[in-house]
């Protein structure tokens, strides 16, 4: 044991600290791992040294002892005691027993300790670790995992990634890291520990690893078959198989995952463990005893069986794995309640089983537990809640100066508890007389031990009487009783009698003083609490403290961080006070709810208790009515406005809201006084809805504008996102902007953001230089989100420019406005004197002053009135100071009281004209001149004045009237405008003409702001044309091209004559070679084209000369202005050729038709196509066939040749990429584009978008040794089109041939109908494997030789002999047409002999013959039997193998055993023979007799049976085969095997034997030339044991079986115990059918149906399939009666169920008719049921039938989208194990075309087409899949599945290549 150190040792190392020659790192190599028994390591004298230091220390102790007193002797004595307890003890070097058991306590645990610890919390950055005594630890994030996986476990999930890899109530294994030093107190120290293996393993190497051991590992990888595991160590990794692994556990394994597992083998050679996960082994696996284990490889956790040396007195002493010695203390015993003579239990030499709890490499300790749960590798279930009281709990055990254990009653198991000395009373007592075994405490839970499953407890007084004992008990709002504890500048720390500390801060303590004293916390407050926002209901009142003091109100916060806000007008202040005056932080406040959002946490309040009475006018007022108003008064930047109609409502206006003008805004507000009237005002919203609101306004207060543009767009403003649609442009204003972006907001609180990007045209940096807050703009609606409640809009100036003349049109209103004011204000005349100046007129004033930049004009009338003339309007007039002029009126600015006039004389004469005395002329004048303008007319301008916002624009051509055209925009009031010079012509479009609205001005809007505005300029020079489609005109030539003539008529229009429009059929030779310039013709005018910009005067017109258009009316001319594109398939059309490329010629059809003809198109001549481009020239007359039609394009696709009728059609929307006019047996022209390597063949090119394959057998007319030889790509070839199958959404693929004769002697074989056994055939070696090789005799048939048959003589490498490509000649051996097997062998000699047919053979087998035979295979439905001297190979069904049940086949039978069987069935059409092995059957030959003379069997298909389902498969779930859940899986095995639990009724055996069940074809199931290889001694020995197993385990069945019913009474008994069992029921109705008593089995059929519960569907199924099986057999007729049973199935269960269930019987008894009948039927009652579909396309197959192609459109048209893909993947796997291969490459080939990403489809694709063994294809596959864009982990899988692929071959350049390309990935990505 390990030496004690002394207290002089223990002071000069605090915490139980170790020397540092202790420390694990630092072990001396000198020590031996193995010390035998108790010995030591150290020599005679260094122990006798030992001993001496230790009598000294002892005898110096006792000195020291006897000269203290009495008092401090006990106490030392104690102390003693407690530093012996805090000791730990290891194999020790004195030979001494220790007094107690080691526990581990913060004195001495130390770094390196390995420990057994449970999750007690998984947080986000770290782990809590329940430890051995109740300690606790913390496992930091980074340390719960090895580096190596870093990077893949927090990829996957960045925030819980701890949470996805642990889970409270795990064991783990740790290392103690670290150990905070704390001295002053101990419940702040850490125990820092790490769940790392690197650490845990540090010592295990591949070679101390043996079978039977449990490991830990982290998942690493998760691949198809298991997973890959990493032990921390880099020297060796793991696998785990899938299948292996437990299905009890309650989370999905992932990346970083914890498992632990027993090793089942130890791949030495390449450094793989193989690991199995059953958590029953692993519970129960026990550490073998090892030689040589160090103390390095124990692991925390490990089991070991124990021996008891002797007991300790808080624990015992055990040994364990020869070595070592442990201790177990009075916690981890296995008796959950020990009582005080629990030493009784652990005589010497007791084994028990134990777990290793803790070691500690320092001094070589170990601890062990014995508790049930932990033993059995279970974490024990916590019961109990810290809080809880328990009356009644019973003191089991005493321990004096210790404590008291208890028994706690808790459900379903008491639950130990632990009360410490010092938790016993509030004052000292003794234990032993205070308590007493027995007895009855009542105790209240403090704490729990997870490990131990231990709870602590108290039993003071104190600890019943608080309210609060834990953190949970706390409530915000409740008051509680605490002591001070701690006074800091933070705070006060206090503490509740339970112990539970909390911190008072220091403004809520009262001692803290404010400038005014007040009471700082309601604590007697009688109000409701609040703190929560759901607690928070309108008009509840409470109380609160006002954190923050704003200028638009307070802030206020409640309990559990609750706050809310009140705004200035719910304060209750006066006008004119402030409201830090009146309140101040930290003040108590009562305060009333108004309202409350608490999706949002939003808590409006007021401190007006009692809230004031509104008016129900109040209430009308909402956001978006329109008000009126008088001003009240006037600030600085707001407006106070009186709404009438209304007692209390108030408003204000901001500055920026008079007006959409800034400028002008701002002088209205300086000419406003109270008691203007506002007659519409535009409600915004209500100042308590905006708390952020800088206004300062008391009162019931609305936010309302005067913005023309809100106000006059009232109706399409929105109040609610609901009402905004996308693409839309309404007006609003900007109310903030921010660097990224600008806020508009419209009516109340919807507001939109417009993104930086999107508000300018030019992306400024800075939007403060465009925008204002408060700026009007039109917005573009770009996107709506009206979940979250988002608005994104543009700004952008192109989007959103004016459509009208509002923006100029409010600014002369409000400019008239303020010019009243103004007069209203000086108190001045009235503004009569506008009357004298109107637009237009002609007034006369005398020239006041000469200036540079223009002439002063003063007016006699009036004197405050001024007139300016520019330099511009002078019109080169001299003037001269003092004289008198006239001059027109151009504007008239009345806020400035300034007239612009101008003198030139068309503005001058323009009035003089107008004002002659011929009021007839002059009334006629007005008419013209308001006929002439419209609004929307786009007209050509002058610029005559540029004012600071506005032009003034005269129209030329409109006897130069006046108009006026603003220079800016809502969005553009910032910017800079446009500059434009006087005498500049600009285009505008007519907005208002003049009226009152618009101030008597006509309103013009500037094209450069309305950009893309439908103009009516081109309408009204469209009134003046007279010509239109159909008329006839006279047109001269201007110039003559090949395919067209340049044309002119009429008054300068000009137009042309396509070449399509000169004769009637396109079928003349160059129609325009008779024509010559200046010529003229009559034609007519067929379509209207549109103005070029670059030719004023040419309007594309279209012309004709077509005969028939030229004699008929203008009716047939106007049909021809919109050509439409009906052509039909196989149409002829004539059309000229206008462009010749290198791969097509190009046709016009008609002016708008153009057509496409390939060059593969041309011709069928290879010649033809070398010379494409010479045998065309432009203008050439084609007559072709319309193939395709592409109407978006207006694009014909023609070929030269009329293709056959019926191949094809033109629907609604014709693909122009389809291939409809190719058939199968057609000729047609094809271009090599790919040399497929290997016997891959050739792919031609036979369209633009299509290719077809040309098969290695179809190269050549004769067989000839490199057909290959002679083609190169781009070469023309001319090919056979021999089958075309279209697939999903249009794919087609196409099988060629370029063989020229197809006569009988060059004639491939197509159908494996056509072989027989001795035919010759020929081929091309395909594959070979050391096993034989595969040759092709056909494109679709491939043949098998075995090695043996490949020649006469010896072989000794098949793969150089027989190359891939060599031909071979050879004979047929076999043939499965079912599936589609061909055996074939090239041996000449006489000494083979060919095999017979098993045609002949199956002749010679009778029904009831005795026959003998070898297994050839055992598989769980069933024994495969090689029959003798025959090469036939039967099957006997599970059912048939045994009188007795048998329920593990493998155990029972193996491949090569010698048995004798009777043959049940033959069936010579499919070559299929069904056994019995039943010892009846072969001790009576003659079987059952029924007195009916027809053979009953229960079993099999001979006596006449019923199928009847077992108990252990439902038939419903044994039809449910095609469920599709795992695409790869295989539906028709899953089928098979599935009916291994059901007696056989007429079952098929080509439902087996036509599936490949290896996957591979050398493995055939009637492959009756295999030779079974004898085994070795090593596996003869293992058979040996396994026939014993077997033998065993057939005699316990045997046993089991005895009790089966044997008559009808104990079948009655056995039905009343389990009424509800459809085994039982269906088991007696077979019994009575054995008894030939058909209409008793009828009877309990309907018993059963009445007696089970309605609640049991799946047992009421079984019996009405039985049902059925029974009439299908008895009834009379049996079709009748099967239906009448089927139509009162449907009545009470599924009829999904039930109509498989049915299905499933015709299928067996193959009925075809019947099957063929039901499936249509279900196709269309269960249209939207893939499982349908899946087994009506299975059934064609498997009886191989035509319809497959259109079954699969109609299934893809009818299924739901989310079906497709499970559905075309289905079907494609049974295309190629039961179909046709091709058919499903093209399935999958469209589904992946769709969806390339899914690996999961490339991997059944891939094994589906390794499974078929065509190496190129594979390779060529692989290659695609490697060349996506994908994840590395699922590029990873796709390369590791191509690396297995290649290994398998045995290629290791391809190898090579694979990793190479890997590698390459790696180092792109």
């Amino acid at each position: 044991m390990a030496t004690p150190s002394n207290k002089s040792k223990s002071k000069s190392k605090p915490n139980g600290a170790v020397p540092p020659s202790q420390l694990p790192l630092q072990l001396d190599d000198d020590v031996p791992d193995f010390p035998r028994g108790r010995g030591s390591s150290l020599n005679r004298e260094e122990r006798n040294e030992v001993r001496e230091g230790v009598d000294t220390g002892f005898e110096a102790d006792n000195r020291v002892l006897k000269k203290r007193k009495k008092g401090k002797r006990v106490q030392n004595k104690n102390n003693s005691t407690e530093d012996d307890l805090g000791l730990l003890f290891g194999n020790g070097i004195t030979g001494k027993l220790p007094r107690f058991a080691n526990k581990i306590t913060f004195k001495n645990i130390s770094s390196g300790m390995k420990l057994w610890g449970v999750i007690a919390e998984v947080n986000e950055k770290d782990i809590v670790v329940s430890l051995p005594g109740g300690l606790r630890g913390l496992v930091r994030a980074c340390d719960a995992f090895d580096p190596i996986l870093s990077d893949k476990v927090k990829g996957e999930a960045e925030n819980s990634f701890l949470s996805r890899m642990y889970h409270e109530g795990q064991l783990v294994s740790c290392v103690v890291l670290q150990v905070d030093d704390d001295r002053k107190e101990l419940a702040k120290r850490k125990i820092w520990l790490s769940l790392r293996l690197s650490l845990l393993h540090k010592s295990l190497t591949l070679d101390t690893i043996q079978e039977g051991m449990v490991l830990s590992a982290y998942v690493k990888s998760i691949e198809d078959h298991g997973f890959m595991l990493h032990f921390g160590l880099p020297s060796f990794a793991g696998f785990m198989p899938k299948q292996n692994q437990s299905e009890r556990r309650n989370f999905d394994v992932g990346i970083g995952h914890l498992l632990q597992g027993i090793v089942k083998s130890v791949d030495r050679s390449r450094k793989v463990v193989h690991m199995s996960s059953d958590l029953d082994m692993v519970s129960k696996c026990v550490t073998k005893e090892l030689k040589g284990i160090s103390i390095d490889l124990l692991v925390p956790g490990m089991m070991v069986n124990a021996r008891v040396q002797s007991t300790l007195e808080n624990g015992i002493l055990l040994s364990f794995l020869t070595y070592f010695t442990g201790t177990v203390d009075l916690f981890n015993l296995d008796k959950t309640f020990p009582s005080s003579n629990w030493k009784n239990g652990y005589a010497k030499n007791i084994k028990f089983n134990a777990r290793i709890l803790f070691i500690d490499p320092s001094t070589r300790a170990v601890g062990l537990t014995l508790s049930p749960q932990l033993v059995s590798n279970k974490a024990p279930s916590c019961l109990v809640k810290i809080g809880d009281i328990f009356e009644q709990c019973k003191v089991v055990r005493v321990d004096k100066g210790s404590g008291l254990l208890l028994d706690v009653p808790t459900v379903p198991v008491p639950t130990p508890t632990y009360v410490n000395l010092s938790d016993v009373a509030d004052k000292e007592v003794k234990l032993d007389k205070s308590f007493k075994e027995g007895s009855y405490v009542r105790v209240r839970i403090h704490g729990y031990r997870h490990l131990e499953g231990l709870a602590t407890g108290t039993l003071k007084t104190s600890a019943f009487e608080g309210s609060v004992f834990t953190h949970s008990d706390v409530k915000p709002g409740m008051v509680v009783k605490a002591k001070v504890i701690a006074v800091d500048s933070f705070g006060a720390i206090v503490q509740f009698a339970s112990g539970v500390k909390a911190l008072c801060p220091l403004r809520h303590m009262a001692e803290y003083e404010i400038t005014k004293p007040r009471k700082k916390f309601e604590v007697k407050s009688k109000l409701e609490i609040l703190s929560s926002y759901a607690d928070a209901t309108d008009g509840l009142v409470t109380h609160g403290w006002i954190t923050k003091i704003e200028k638009h109100g307070c802030f206020v916060r409640f309990y559990n961080g609750v706050q809310g806000f009140a705004p200035r007008s719910e304060l209750g202040l006066g006008p004119g006070i402030d409201i830090h005056s009146a309140y101040c932080v930290e003040q108590v406040i009562k305060c009333r709810v108004v309202k409350c959002i608490p999706a949002s946490h939003r808590i409006h309040l007021s401190f007006i208790i009692t809230p004031p009475s509104r008016g129900m006018d109040d209430e009308l007022i909402k956001p978006g009515s329109l008000v009126s108003g008088i001003v009240e008064s006037i600030a600085p930047q707001t407006v106070v406005v009186a709404v009438h109609d209304s007692l209390h409502m108030k408003g204000t206006i901001s500055l920026e809201h008079l007006a959409d003008h800034h400028g002008l805004a701002t002088l209205l507000m300086s000419v406003m006084k109270p008691g203007y009237h506002f007659d519409k005002l535009l409600v915004l919203g209500n100042l308590l809805n905006a708390p952020s609101s800088p206004l300062n306004v008391e009162g019931n207060n609305l936010i309302l504008t005067a913005k023309y543009s809100l106000v006059n767009s009232i109706e399409q403003l929105p109040v609610d996102i609901s009402q905004i649609s996308c693409h839309s442009v309404v007006h609003g204003y900007v109310c903030n902007i921010i660097d990224t972006g600008c806020f508009v907001r419209f009516i109340g609180r919807l507001t939109g953001f417009a993104p930086k990007s999107k508000a300018t045209d030019d992306r400024r940096s800075d939007l403060s230089e465009v925008f204002y807050v408060g700026q009007s703009v039109r917005s573009n609606i770009v996107d709506v989100t009206s979940d979250t409640g988002r608005i994104t809009l543009s700004l952008k100036q192109s989007l959103c420019s004016s459509t009208d003349a509002s923006f100029i049109q409010e600014y002369f209103l409000l400019e008239e406005k303020i010019s009243e004011l103004q007069v209203l204000d000086s108190g001045g005349p009235q503004l009569r004197w506008t009357d004298g100046f109107g637009i237009c007129s002609v007034i006369e004033g005398k020239v006041h002053e000469i200036k540079d930049f223009g002439v002063v004009i003063s007016f006699q009338e009036y004197s405050d009135v001024y007139g300016f003339i520019s330099h511009y309007h002078l019109a080169e007039t001299s003037v001269e100071k003092n004289s008198v002029v006239r001059a027109a009126v151009l504007d008239v600015s009345k806020i400035e009281r300034l007239v612009d006039l101008s003198l030139k004389p068309e503005f001058i004469n323009r009035t003089k004209e107008e004002s002659s005395t011929s009021k007839t002329l002059k009334k006629k004048r007005k008419r013209e001149a308001h006929k002439d303008l419209e609004e929307n007319q786009v007209v050509n301008a002058v610029v005559e004045i540029v004012k600071e916002n506005y032009l003034v624009l005269s129209l030329p051509a409109y006897n130069f009237t006046l108009g006026f055209a603003s220079l800016t925009d809502y969005n553009t009031q910032k910017l800079p405008p446009k500059q434009f010079t006087h005498g500049q012509s600009v285009s505008a479009t007519i907005m208002a003409l003049p009226g009152p609205e618009t101030g008597g001005r006509l309103l013009l809007l500037l094209k450069s702001l309305s950009d893309g505005m439908e103009t009516s300029s081109s309408k009204r020079a469209k009134k003046k044309f007279s010509y239109d489609v159909g008329s006839l005109v006279q047109a001269e030539i201007t110039e003559t091209k090949p395919l067209e003539l340049r044309v002119k008529f009429g008054s300068g229009f000009n137009g042309r004559i396509h070449i399509t429009e000169a004769t009637d059929d396109n079928s003349s030779e160059s129609p325009f070679s008779n024509y010559r310039i200046g010529q003229t013709l009559t034609a007519m005018i067929v379509s209207k084209g549109i103005k070029p910009e670059s030719s004023r005067g040419f309007y594309g017109w279209e012309l004709s000369i077509k005969p028939s258009l030229l004699k008929g009316d203008t009716e047939m001319g106007k049909s021809l202005s919109s050509e439409d594109l009906n052509y039909s398939f196989g149409q002829r059309v004539s059309g000229f050729v206008y462009k010749i490329d290198p791969e097509c010629a190009w046709l016009a059809v008609s002016r708008d038709v153009k057509a496409q003809l390939y060059i593969l198109d041309s011709s069928c001549d290879p010649s033809e196509l070398e010379d494409f481009q010479k045998r065309f020239h432009v203008g050439q007359a084609l007559t072709c066939f319309v193939t395709s039609v592409n109407k978006e394009k207006k694009l014909l696709r023609v070929v030269l040749q009329a293709p056959p009728d019926g191949s094809g059609d033109l629907g609604a929307d014709s693909d122009h990429h389809s291939i409809s006019h190719l058939v199968e047996g057609s000729i047609v022209s094809g271009r090599i584009s790919k040399i497929l390597p290997g016997v891959g063949g050739l792919l031609v090119q036979i369209d633009q978008h299509h290719y077809g394959k040309v098969h290695f057998t179809e190269l050549t007319d004769a067989w000839v040794p490199n057909p290959l030889s002679g083609y190169r790509e781009g070469q023309f070839v001319k090919c056979r089109v021999l089958e075309i199958n279209r697939a999903f959404r249009g794919t087609v693929h196409v099988d060629l041939s370029l063989r020229s004769t197809q006569d009988a002697s060059t004639q491939r074989v197509d159908t494996i109908t056509d072989l027989h056994p001795d035919m010759v055939v020929q081929g091309y070696v395909k594959n070979v494997s050391p096993k034989g090789c595969f040759i092709m005799i056909s494109r679709k048939i491939d043949a098998k030789i075995l090695l043996s048959n490949l020649s006469d003589n010896f072989v000794e490498n098949p793969e150089k002999e027989f190359s891939v490509g060599k031909i071979v000649i050879g004979k047929v051996l076999s043939v499965e047409p079912l599936s589609k097997r061909v055996e074939v062998t090239l041996r000449t000699s006489s000494a083979v002999s060919v095999p017979k047919s098993s045609t002949n053979h199956l002749n010679q087998i009778m029904v009831g013959d005795i026959i003998r035979g070898k297994i050839k295979r055992v598989e769980s439905y069933g024994l495969f039997i090689s029959i003798d001297e025959t090469n036939i190979v039967g099957l006997c069904h599970v059912s048939e193998l045994s009188d007795d049940h048998i329920d593990d086949l493998l155990a029972m039978f193996k491949a090569g055993e010698r048995v004798t069987a009777k043959v049940l069935k033959v069936d010579k059409e499919r070559n299929r023979v069904s056994l019995g092995m039943k010892n009846s059957y072969i001790k009576d030959e003659e079987g059952l007799q029924t007195p009916s003379s027809q053979n009953i069997d229960l079993a099999g298909g001979v006596n006449g049976s019923v199928a009847l389902p077992e108990p252990t498969l439902s038939q419903s779930s044994s039809e449910n085969v095609n469920n599709g859940s795992d695409v790869g899986h295989n539906p028709l095995l899953a089928d098979a095997e599935s009916r291994a639990f059901v007696p056989p009724l007429e079952v098929p055996l080509d439902d087996i034997e036509s599936l490949d069940i290896e996957g591979d074809v050398s493995k055939s199931v009637v492959d009756a030339t295999d030779v079974i290889v004898e085994k070795n001694d090593k596996k003869a020995k293992k058979k040996a044991r396994d026939e014993r197993e077997r033998e065993i385990r057939a005699a316990e069945e045997r046993l089991l079986e005895k009790d089966i019913p044997r008559s009808a009474d104990e079948f009655e008994k056995l039905i009343r115990s389990s009424p509800n069992s459809s085994f039982i029921w269906i088991k007696y109705m077979a019994f009575m059918l054995s008894l030939a008593d058909i209409e008793k089995a009828r009877s309990i059929a309907e018993r059963a149906l009445r007696t089970i519960n309605i609640r049991e569907e799946s047992e009421k199924l079984n019996i009405w399939v039985a049902y059925f099986n029974l009439e299908n057999e008895y009834g009379n007729p049996p079709e009748e009666a099967v239906t009448k049973i089927f139509q009162r199935a449907l009545q009470y269960c599924d009829t999904k169920k039930v109509h498989l269930a049915l299905l499933g019987m015709y299928e067996r008894t193959e009925q075809h008719k019947l099957t063929d009948d039901l499936l249509n039927n279900m196709t269309k009652k269960f249209k939207h049921s893939c499982k349908v579909w899946l087994r009506k396309i299975q059934s064609l197959l498997k009886r191989n039938s035509d319809g497959v192609q259109s079954v699969v459109e109609r299934a893809l048209k009818i299924l739901p989208r989310h079906k497709h893909i499970k559905f075309i993947s289905q079907t494609a796997i049974h295309e190629f194990k039961c179909g046709v291969p091709d058919r499903g490459r093209s399935l999958f080939e469209n589904v992946l075309r769709e969806y390339p990403k899914r690996t999961d489809l490339w991997s059944v694709y891939l094994d589906q087409e390794i499974r078929v063994g065509d190496a190129d294809l594979i390779r060529a596959l692989f290659e695609r899949a490697i060349s996506l864009s994908l994840p590395a982990k699922k590029m990873k899988f796709l390369f590791k599945k191509y690396l297995l692929y290649e290994k398998s071959i045995g290629d290791e350049e391809r190898i090579e290549s694979v990793k190479r390309k890997a590698m390459e990935y790696v180092d792109n990505n």
